[in-house]
């Protein structure tokens, strides 16, 4: 075994995150899409040749449920004899492709070098493509690609890219995106085969083993500093997408250095709101390591001390096959679950909840020349409260990341005027520290198209913590007297839609707040 010194291991690990991050900005850079180049939808990581991950960019946590099955994946359909350097695997199915939902197209590259694969360079982005389809089940929600080369050993399978365009609405944007993901990935590979040529692969693939062992080493450090017991958790989990709430719970388990978390759920529903396996895994990884300890390595040494479970069938473990589009919201309630059951186990040090949603809005139509236009826009809201400060006001918590579309890139390219971007007055929830506010959107259509929207919070409210208050939930009006949002609902020009989301609960009793605190919490728009 190669010996490393601890300056040497620090060093490469740190190499290795700018090179995701460089990775990350180059996709975003050379992509067509509004929402790659400016929502920044996508993500990139690097894996070792085992298929474990190294390293993820700081960019959205469920995309880890994405590149953590899509390397097992390769490998079980594809002897690694038969690979070759500049092969390139495209995939994007649930439950044989590697993916946790179908318009997050992921690429993995082999790294090779001296003759060996020493890492797997990935990235994934969202392709904004698939609207105007159902979600009774999976065949419905847009063509599924299981691991198969795009690339072979450097040359381009244009029948493989021929099939997938030709299942799209706006090829000319997936072409552009694809080509900006390839660039990302190539990028990736040159900059690993730079760290092995300076440090020699044994020594970078012996730092990575390394720098998981760390991750798990302060994993289970944070772990065993809670008393050993169980966590209880319930929540309810409503959508737009059926007219009842739904009953979730979890039960953290705390056993020395190890944590068992066990999720009850309802069945699979007959819409794309279920989530596989692996995104339930990127949903509790990411909101363990924000519990105990942030500034652990997110690599996969920080899952070796938890195990998790949900009823196979149910709508946090789904079997194909169910649909599975919308899987982000019921994620965020998974997160929402987790930090509740924390807040017992650490009192103190845990944030009320914030919005509860990604709030979804997919406008589609064609141009004036026949050309179809597809428009995503996942609007954020407020953050809960933290124990010494309050919470951030119009932003996207846990499980997703993206940015705004700017209202000058999106009126410039779509038929739609936004009146309004604003705080929602009164969506805070009160305390001692108040919550973030929601936001709140206003479009006006200016030629007939169609929309798709998914938000949660409309039966319940982001909860607060330690006597802190509730948020205001999510709000949808279209001017026309509609109560039922589910489905593909037709817009007319003139037509005015207002969306507005969820503010983030408080922290701590009110009456604790000094004077000035209360009016700064008035002002900024906390609930009465």
């Amino acid at each position: 075994m190669t010996n490393l010194d601890p300056i040497t291991i620090e060093v490469i690990g740190s190499a290795m995150t700018s090179i995701v991050e460089e990775m990350g900005e180059a996709l975003v850079r050379s992509s067509y899409s509004t929402n790659i180049k400016e929502r920044r939808d996508c993500s990139t990581a690097l894996f070792d040749h085992r298929g474990n991950m190294l390293c993820q960019a700081e960019h959205i946590p469920m995309h880890l449920g994405s590149f953590i099955g899509i390397i097992a994946h390769i490998l079980d359909r594809h002897a690694v004899n038969d690979i070759r350097p500049g092969d390139v695997f495209i995939g994007n199915d649930a439950y044989v492709g590697g993916a946790t939902h179908l318009p997050d197209i992921v690429l993995a590259e082999p790294i090779y070098f001296d003759d060996q694969i020493v890492a797997w360079s990935i990235n994934t982005a969202h392709h904004s493509d698939f609207a105007d389809r159902g979600h009774s089940h999976i065949y419905q929600e847009g063509i599924r690609i299981p691991p198969v080369r795009l690339y072979r050993a450097g040359e381009l399978q244009t029948d493989v890219q021929d099939i997938f365009l030709l299942n799209c609405q706006v090829p000319r944007e997936r072409l552009s995106d694809l080509r900006a993901q390839m660039s990302a990935n190539r990028l990736g590979v040159q900059r690993v085969q730079g760290l092995c040529e300076k440090y020699g692969s044994e020594r970078v693939l012996a730092a990575g083993d390394a720098l998981q062992d760390y991750a798990e080493r302060k994993m289970r450090a944070g772990i065993a500093a809670i008393p050993d017991g169980v966590y209880r958790f319930s929540d309810t989990f409503d959508s737009n997408q059926f007219t009842q709430a739904m009953e979730l719970s979890v039960a953290i388990t705390i056993s020395g250095d190890s944590m068992a978390l066990d999720f009850t759920a309802p069945p699979q529903v007959r819409a794309g709101l279920n989530m596989v396996y692996t995104a339930l895994l990127a949903s509790c990884y990411y909101a363990v390591k924000s519990a105990i300890d942030p500034t652990i390595l997110p690599n996969a040494g920080l899952a070796r001390p938890l195990s998790v479970t949900a009823p196979v069938g149910s709508i946090l473990n789904c079997q194909h096959p169910a649909a599975v589009d919308g899987r982000i919201a019921p994620s965020q309630r998974v997160a929402d679950l987790i930090l509740g059951a924390m807040a017992e186990a650490r009192p103190g040090q845990i944030a009320a909840a914030g919005n509860g949603c990604c709030t979804g809005a997919t406008f589609s139509g064609t141009h004036e020349n026949g050309d179809i236009w597809v428009y995503l826009e996942t609007i954020g809201g407020g953050g809960g409260a933290r124990p010494t400060a309050d919470g951030l006001s119009g932003i996207q918590v846990h499980m997703t990341n993206t940015s705004n579309l700017p209202v000058e890139g999106l009126e410039r390219e779509y038929p739609l005027t936004l009146l309004r971007y604003e705080l929602v007055d009164g969506s805070a929830g009160a305390g001692k520290f108040r919550g973030g506010m929601g936001l709140r959107r206003v479009y006006r259509v200016e030629r007939a198209c169609q929309l798709s929207i998914d938000t949660s919070r409309l039966l319940s409210a982001p909860w607060g913590l330690e006597g802190g208050g509730s948020a205001m939930g999510s709000k949808l009006d279209f001017g026309d007297g509609r109560t039922d949002f589910r489905g593909i609902i037709d817009l007319v020009e003139g037509q005015i839609i207002e969306i507005s989301t969820p503010g983030g609960g408080g922290y701590g009793t009110p009456s604790d707040c000094d004077p000035n605190g209360v009016v700064r919490t008035l002002n900024r728009g906390a609930s009465a």
